[in-house]
């Protein structure tokens, strides 16, 4: 005698198996409970007969149909999310230990006009000394991006050996990895569920970037304007100029390790990246400690400041004629 294998009789027909995807497609795929009371509403409210058994039916198995082979033949929307996979740069959190070369960069956008997207900077933070160079570029596009962040690594007057970015595209791509990798730089991006990875320079961005820049629209094409700006005067004053506050840890009366920002930790990122140990075996070769201390001696921190903001007076205002 041949075996059989015993099967449970179908309950929902593919025709009613129809009428839960055709309600699903046209709903836009809501949850179980409310994809049910709408098929009771067909059924009690507007006396639709053929949703009779199917408005019936549990939240678990309306759940375990929409994965049956038979409802997803009938739909061609039904579909799970797929995770973009990258496999650019490695998914980690920088580990300096303590010495200066781990940027983190981000994007700022300012503004935009009547469907015109206004230019973008792009903000590099070191970890340890919170040496910062800021530069601006027409669009957020490997053509525009890449000459800039070649230019912005070599500004740092130390060696670079890290970059962590968040995982957005513009720097999430074959072209900003080649050049890491030519440099010899290691790509690190942020982890899932772990928001303060790029917290650096994301407060940077409002403390620095907005402070000096605003949130007004400035067109596209100022990129090159901007950048001589950045250049000359904002990224020599944040470096040699503008204090910062640089925390330590401690232990308290728990146990428990936290920061503490005391005064005597108040210090320009030149100052930080000076009482470093050893601090000129970080830098690039060419540079030295005594040609930054010229730079830093020029002029007092109140007279740069001034001429910086004389300068920034006199950029919008080729802004705003530009603009016009």
């Amino acid at each position: 005698m041949q075996y059989r294998r015993h099967r449970f009789p179908r309950k929902y027909t593919p025709s009613e198996i129809g009428l839960l995807a055709r309600t699903d497609e046209l709903h836009g795929w809501l949850s179980g409970p409310a994809t049910k009371k709408s098929m009771e509403r067909e059924y009690e409210v507007y006396g639709h007969a053929e949703f009779g058994d199917i408005s019936r039916i549990s939240i678990a198995h309306l759940y375990n149909l929409r994965r049956s082979n038979t409802y997803q033949g009938m739909t061609r929307r039904y579909t799970k999310t797929k995770p973009v996979v990258s496999r650019i740069g490695e998914r980690a959190k920088p580990d300096p230990k303590g010495q200066p070369g781990y940027i983190r960069i981000d994007t700022v956008h300012q503004g935009d006009l009547n469907a015109k997207k206004g230019v973008y900077h792009i903000n590099t933070v070191d970890e340890i000394v919170q040496w910062e160079i800021l530069a601006s570029v027409e669009r957020i596009s490997e053509a525009y991006l890449v000459p800039v962040l070649g230019s912005m690594l070599f500004q740092f007057p130390f060696v670079i050996h890290g970059f962590h970015s968040d995982n957005g595209s513009e720097f999430v791509n074959h072209i900003v990895a080649r050049l890491l990798n030519k440099l010899l730089i290691r790509f690190t991006k942020s982890r899932p569920r772990h928001i303060n990875d790029n917290g650096l320079v994301e407060t940077k961005n409002g403390s620095v970037v907005r402070k000096n820049l605003g949130y007004s629209y400035i067109p596209q094409a100022c990129a090159e304007l901007l950048n001589g700006y950045h250049q000359d005067y904002l990224n020599p004053y944040i470096n040699f100029h503008r204090p910062c506050f640089f925390s330590i840890s401690v232990v308290d009366y728990k146990g428990k390790v936290k920061k503490i920002y005391p005064y005597e930790e108040v210090m320009t990122p030149y100052e930080r990246l000076k009482s470093l140990p050893q601090a000129e075996s970080y830098l690039r070769p060419g540079i030295t400690l005594e040609n930054l201390e010229a730079i830093a001696n020029q002029m007092s921190d109140n007279q740069f400041a001034e001429r910086m903001v004389n300068a920034r007076s006199n950029l919008f205002q080729q802004i705003i004629r530009f603009a016009k």
